[in-house]
């Protein structure tokens, strides 16, 4: 987005800190001039000490709430009422700059019709980090994240929360419009605690540390009280065609990525006599899932040794739901697989469709940027057509006996779909055979021994 970057106005939220307040303003005057609107919700004897070091600095407006407004609020009362417009630039007050550039790089990723540009990551529903899996929710960042007001202004605002930005988030989520937001590398890793920061360092807790609480104390215990109860809802999000290739017949079933564990609860809702694994890396998310798994173990697929696989030799299906794309020898794996699967086992397996239309289109005019979710997620390895899938699998000593290509009604592909035609035809090949693969999103197959 081309705009005068010394005009984009910048947010931050402050609340009792005015050391950390000092460091964030002394460190962006040092490179940007831009105007600050700091909304401040710090308790009286802070207050003065807050107004001190605004004043200390030009271009600088002190909003002074009087009363603990929180983080997601402020955000919300900022966006509400200081009408602002075009592109904002949000700061948590523990952010500290180290150099210039980093503004302009997330004016260049924003485009106009984004939410906005930063550090994206993954939540569950309860806005706690998980891996990426099937139904997880992208989440953008606060602490450094530039935003198109106007369209913020079109979703749920900042709430209280420990993750403030979980109601926008889900709500575009849920609305399949997360690909709103851009993820820049460099700020989530500036952002998430990268141990060699590149642009800005955020000290990360600061707020919490310099004033001995997030004041969250009711949240975070109305999140331990339910997790206590195992009062949680069901997770949702899991994969409807995935659910339905797992064999009625299977009797122990080990999931690759269970996430959350919402496709082993659909399973186990059904066929509460399946005993079902889950293989998670990641320990917040394998919690969760521990809820609704038989068990949840750690399996490094591509690190361990043989033997480790041996030890899921009378699993009679294996379940990879949005995983095989992420591995680095995904053919090594299921060769693997293979060689301990037990007589009349399966592997049922989730996998995008690089050929999709959308990606031919962008591919023609040089947008191939990566993404958080969607078919150019950033942390897909592998890419496969419907045809490479079917040499992935032969390949392993698999055939594929059952598919299901996943189809939706897509708006502004008929053009696409058009063009498709002609460059099929163009490489002498056939036209309506090329549509065809062109229209699904993802494919959802069951493999069976060859």
């Amino acid at each position: 987005m081309k705009v005068d970057i010394h005009t984009i106005p910048v947010v931050a939220v402050s609340y009792n800190s005015p050391e950390l307040l000092q460091g964030l303003l002394s460190s962006l005057r040092q490179f940007y001039s831009n105007p600050v609107h700091v909304v401040d919700g710090s308790t009286p004897e802070h207050v003065e000490k807050i107004r001190e070091v605004a004043a200390g600095f030009e271009n600088v407006a002190l909003h002074v709430m009087g009363y603990n407004i929180h983080h997601g609020p402020g955000m919300a009362w900022a966006i509400t009422e200081l009408g602002l417009s075009g592109p904002v630039l949000f700061l948590d007050t523990d952010i500290v700059i180290r150099r210039d550039g980093f503004l302009e790089l997330l004016a260049e990723a924003l485009q106009p019709g984004d939410y906005g540009a930063g550090g994206v990551a993954y939540v569950n529903r309860d806005g706690f980090d998980i891996p990426y899996a099937y139904g997880a929710v992208p989440y953008l960042h606060p602490p450094c994240m530039l935003c198109n007001v106007e369209v913020m202004r079109q979703w749920p605002l900042p709430i209280k929360h420990g993750a403030p930005m979980v109601a926008p988030m889900l709500a575009l989520h849920d609305a399949g419009k997360s690909d709103l937001l851009r993820h820049l590398d460099w700020c989530g890793n500036d952002v998430l605690m990268g141990t060699k920061k590149v642009y800005v360092d955020h000290i990360g807790q600061g707020t919490s540390q310099a004033t001995g609480s997030y004041n969250l104390d009711e949240w975070f215990a109305e999140v331990r009280a339910k997790q206590a109860a195992q009062a949680l809802p069901p997770p949702t999000g899991h994969n409807p065609d995935l659910l339905a290739l797992i064999p009625a017949t299977a009797k122990a079933i080990v999931e690759i990525g269970c996430s959350t564990g919402a496709l082993a609860h659909a399973v186990k809702s059904s066929r509460p006599g399946v005993h079902y694994i889950g293989v998670e890396l990641d320990p917040k998310a394998a919690e969760i899932a521990a809820r609704f798994c038989d068990g949840v173990q750690a399996l490094d697929l591509e690190a361990t040794d043989d033997s480790q696989f041996r030890d899921y030799a009378s699993r009679d299906c294996w379940v990879f739901g949005d995983v095989l794309e992420h591995l680095r020898d995904p053919w090594k794996v299921l060769q693997r697989i293979r060689a301990v699967l037990p007589p009349g086992g399966c592997v049922v397996a989730s996998i995008p469709n690089v050929q999709h239309w959308s990606l031919q289109g962008r591919l023609s005019v040089g947008d191939f940027r990566y993404e958080s979710g969607g078919l150019l997620d950033r942390t897909h390895l592998r890419w496969f057509t419907r045809v490479t899938l079917f040499e992935l699998f032969q390949s392993a000593g698999f055939r594929i006996e059952a598919g299901v290509p996943r189809i939706f009604d897509e708006p502004g592909r008929e053009p696409v779909l058009n063009a498709i035609r002609q460059m099929a035809m163009a490489m002498g090949r056939d036209p309506e055979g090329a549509v065809r693969d062109a229209l699904p999103l993802q494919y959802v197959v069951r493999a069976v021994a060859a």
